[in-house]
């Protein structure tokens, strides 16, 4: 099992959407280090769903439940995306400056490729956030 952390503006598409909708398809991601991260993941990895621009912080996780396939929005053909479900909210959401202030993430892909919406994340780095939001 991989790990991934995946963005998403809460003004756009947020957590309590998110669990209301029960699952989703990732669409609109149109970065080629992004979409080769969705092609890399497998039914059954875990990701964190990540609050960016408001809010910047890690509110809980979510299993992959269908592999890398076309993107309906994406009318080039170049990017798809995977279909996810939530699984549990963090009791405490993990925020940026949390992330930042931990020794052992700073060489977290949040950190080192802040614009990147789809990144891997270790399993220690996994273990710790979960620890941090409580889940």
């Amino acid at each position: 099992m991989k790990y991934w952390l995946m963005k998403s503006e809460p003004e756009s598409y947020a957590w309590s959407e998110f669990v209301s909708d029960k699952k989703t398809g990732w669409t609109g991601v149109r970065n080629f280090q992004a979409r080769n991260n969705m092609r890399a993941m497998k039914k059954g990895d875990l990701a964190f769903f990540y609050h960016s621009n408001d809010g910047r912080e890690i509110v809980g996780v979510m299993e992959v439940v269908k592999e890398y396939h076309p993107d309906p929005t994406d009318k080039t053909g170049k990017f798809g995306m995977v279909a996810v479900a939530p699984l549990k909210a963090f009791k405490t959401p993990v925020t940026l400056a949390a992330i930042k202030a931990h020794p052992r993430l700073r060489d977290m892909a949040l950190l080192r490729q802040s614009r990147l919406s789809v990144a891997p994340v270790t399993p220690a780095a996994w273990e710790i956030l979960c620890g941090m939001g409580g889940v």
